[in-house]
């Protein structure tokens, strides 16, 4: 399954790779501060590599979160399974 995911990601980078090669018109971009004249190839790669980075950051802190979650419960249910154990033992 793992390959899968990063065989789908090597696909996503080379189609962003491709549309962005074929792409080589100057574009004006106006962000906050300023404005900028970019070709639209830089500014397809930079945004693609901006979201997936962004995107990575989001859903790798929520994996953490869970993670961390289930190896609370893990403890917190082993500490019952004892707790049930030492009383059948005293039944």
């Amino acid at each position: 399954m793992k390959i899968i995911k990063i065989i789908a990601v090597i696909a996503l980078f080379l189609i962003a790779l491709a549309l962005g090669s074929q792409n080589q018109v100057l574009v004006t971009f106006n962000y906050l501060l300023a404005q900028g004249e970019f070709h639209l190839s830089t500014l397809l790669g930079v945004v693609f590599v901006v979201g997936f980075a962004l995107s990575w950051l989001i859903f790798g802190g929520l994996h953490l979160k869970s993670r961390l979650q289930v190896r609370k419960l893990n403890k917190q249910l082993k500490k019952l399974s004892a707790t049930i154990d030492k009383v059948e033992e005293n039944s």
